[in-house]
């Protein structure tokens, strides 16, 4: 049960890093929007993390297969299916010269990551609550044996 409550406490700062890195693209895009940078420091900035968040909203639903835990893995598989197919089509990076074109749609687009990452957050800390309250119990029960 110890690899169970070391998988959700892993889960848990993989989720958490993903919400601070959405988090940060969407203050950078605000920020653009507000004039207090300027489209290639955004574009910079936004993009320097965009590799890093596919590698780990990746490899958290890699773990979530590897440890059959089937509904975590199905909702985590479409965003994973959609960040692979923008990096196959190379549509993943912000362009410099366009991004006050799109800056509505990119704001909605990580607005709308950002919610499904704090859903996926929720659901990781209650199984992280419940995986180490069983263990813990557990551990007691053993002990209460000598």
């Amino acid at each position: 049960m110890a690899w169970d409550l070391f998988l959700w406490i892993l889960s848990f700062f993989i989720s958490l890093a993903l919400i601070a890195s959405v988090f940060y693209q969407v203050i950078c895009l605000t920020d653009l929007e507000a004039d207090y940078l300027n489209p290639f420091e955004t574009s910079s900035r936004i993009n320097r993390l965009v590799i890093p968040e596919f590698i780990l909203q990746g490899s958290l639903c890699i773990l979530f297969l590897l440890t059959w835990h089937w509904v975590f893995f199905l909702v985590a598989l479409p965003v994973t299916c959609y960040h692979a197919m923008l990096y196959n089509e190379r549509r993943y990076l912000i362009d410099v010269t366009e991004v006050f074109r799109g800056i509505s749609f990119e704001k909605k687009f990580r607005f709308t990551k950002l919610g499904f990452y704090i859903f996926l957050f929720v659901m990781v800390v209650f199984r992280l609550t419940l995986s180490a309250v069983y263990s813990f119990t557990e551990d007691d029960d053993l002990l209460h044996l000598f």
